[in-house]
């Protein structure tokens, strides 16, 4: 039961008071990057949704204007494309922030599998395409384990290479451990997880 409806409920809920709450605080990040360089202060990437449908996900941009047209489409904490302020932003996940929209207009979930671009989806298994079966989060339990992957990275000669056969199955186990069996319990404990990062 709570997988579908009440989760969904309990998303429209949260993602609209938490903009409510924060709503100042999003408009002071926005000035910030707009101070700090030039280009939009929302970055849009294709993202792979439930059941295969592909969304734009929404975050405060981090990097310079066009930086997927100058390398890759994952990063690490020693790119050249990040921005000053994008650093702060990664560091503390704040830029993640935006996609509190995408929970609100239904395309993600407070909680569930980190949505991928096309490019390494189209790399899953069969199996591995069971994290496609629900709608994609905010957070999980792979983002908890990964949160510093960007620093992983940094230390990578083959960054993608890392990425792709490395570190992408270990975050799919445990999306699919998620997948599984999602219960109202274990979104709250990992909410809670993120936020005060135990």
């Amino acid at each position: 039961m709570y997988r579908y409806f009440f989760k969904r409920l309990t998303d429209i809920v949260f993602s609209f008071l938490g903009l409510l709450v924060i709503s100042l605080f999003l408009l002071i990040v926005a000035i910030m990057i707009k101070c700090d360089s030039k280009g939009p202060v929302l970055f849009k990437q294709t993202r792979v949704g439930r059941n295969g449908k592909e969304f734009k996900i929404w975050k405060f941009r981090t990097m310079v204007t066009d930086a997927e047209s100058k390398g890759l489409q994952i990063s690490s904490s020693d790119d050249a494309r990040i921005t000053r302020v994008g650093r702060g932003l990664r560091k503390t996940k704040i830029d993640e922030l935006p996609q509190l929209f995408n929970v609100l207009f239904g395309k993600m979930s407070l909680v569930g599998p980190r949505p991928e671009v096309p490019r390494y989806v189209s790399m899953y298994t069969e199996e591995q395409r069971r994290v496609l079966s629900v709608r994609p989060g905010i957070t999980d339990f792979a983002s908890i384990e990964y949160r510093h992957e960007n620093d992983i990275l940094a230390g990578a000669e083959d960054k993608e290479a890392v990425y792709v056969n490395e570190i992408m199955p270990a975050k799919l186990e445990l999306n699919l451990k998620y997948v599984q069996k999602i219960t109202f319990c274990k979104d709250i404990k990992l909410i809670l997880k993120t936020v005060f990062g135990r």
